[in-house]
């Protein structure tokens, strides 16, 4: 484990903001645009490795060694891959940087497809560990950071928020939904359906390649694809139950590991807000956009337009460098988050009752 961890490291935040080009202003656009604007991406030479779980099942992971003595784990989305642009995107820029990748496929996920019986929800933390005992024992003494996007940054801050031996040195979480309920409540909600539907449409698509499924019922909204399946699966008595336990909201303030939290206040279903409304500790340091939409981040200041890798790259290099505490204070607090970005950014004038 990281000798550095439980001291306060103060992340610089990143010279350049996101600004979004013309033809991709508001949530919507950013986040759609995002996904489909072409993204090139060399082919890397994985290495494929298995990962046996102790309940039988199997994660896909992909492998490339590095020289720097830091280890990056990619961790992918709801319904997503490694395979992922983004995800993809980040392996390249870190591989060049000569880091070693670590890229994950969740259960069922990738070419993982069909080794799990059981599915990734919000809350499979130990999934999380269990690759970070896998990445100590095959990259001892290398400084392990792991980024999670989307479910997965949730999954992230969960585990270190419940702490435990099993935890990365470092932690980047891109638009972390730490408020389950009120994320799947939005998704049901205007121009959200279409992204709702994109995830039921993928997540029953996994559920059926999996060994010995059986026919869902219908299912037309994520919430109540997490009513029939994914709760019951995973051991909750209902759908509450489970948004309940698997949001990372309530267990923000017990983080201790160096930790980013990269969020959008446009994000059209997993706000930025709704971290603000948390207590954050020492370890976190919160960085809203006011623009992004979810994990969409294009910006007109950037040659290839992808603010969010340039954002990723600059927080590895701040949390991979010797700590560098402020005198009399830990990384900000929403509070003192709220106060300071008001003084540096006027596009963040707004009150902290607004956002709730």
């Amino acid at each position: 484990m990281d000798g550095n961890q439980d001291k306060p490291i103060i992340p610089v935040r990143p010279p350049l903001a996101c600004d979004p080009p013309f033809w991709a202003r508001g949530p919507h656009l950013q986040t759609i645009a995002a996904n489909y604007l072409p993204s090139p991406a060399p082919a890397l030479p994985w290495e494929r490795i298995r990962l046996e779980l102790e309940d039988g099942d199997a994660l896909a992971l992909r492998a490339l060694a590095g020289t720097t003595g830091v280890v990056v784990q990619l961790f992918h989305g709801l319904g997503g891959s490694a395979d992922g642009h983004y995800l993809r995107r980040a392996a390249a820029r870190f591989r060049r940087l000569g880091h070693t990748v670590l890229a994950v496929n969740h259960r069922g996920a990738g070419e993982g497809a069909g080794w799990a019986r059981h599915s990734y929800n919000s809350g499979s933390t130990g999934d999380l560990a269990a690759v970070q005992r896998f990445a100590r024992a095959r990259f001892p003494g290398q400084l392990q950071v792991a980024i999670g996007f989307s479910i997965s940054a949730n999954m992230l801050l969960l585990l270190l928020g419940r702490g435990g031996a099993e935890l990365p040195d470092r932690a980047i979480a891109v638009n972390p939904p730490v408020d389950l309920e009120a994320c799947s409540r939005r998704l049901v909600t205007g121009f959200n359906w279409f992204y709702d539907q994109y995830f039921v449409h993928r997540l029953r698509r996994e559920v059926m390649l999996r060994p010995g499924a059986q026919p869902l019922p219908a299912t037309g909204t994520l919430r109540a694809f997490d009513a029939v399946y994914t709760a019951p699966q995973a051991g909750y008595p209902s759908r509450e139950a489970y948004y309940a336990q698997c949001s990372s909201a309530p267990h923000l303030a017990g983080i201790r590991t160096p930790t980013v939290i990269l969020t959008a206040l446009d994000d059209p279903f997993a706000p930025g807000g709704d971290i603000l409304a948390c207590p954050l500790p020492p370890a976190v340091h919160l960085h809203a956009e006011p623009f992004g939409g979810h994990m969409g981040y294009l910006s007109r200041n950037l040659a290839d337009r992808r603010w969010l890798d340039y954002a990723l790259e600059h927080y590895v290099g701040q949390l991979t460098e010797k700590p560098r505490p402020l005198a009399g204070a830990g990384s900000e607090g929403a509070a003192d988050y709220l106060a300071n970005r008001r003084e540096t950014s006027p596009q963040l004038m707004f009150s902290r009752k607004a956002l709730m």
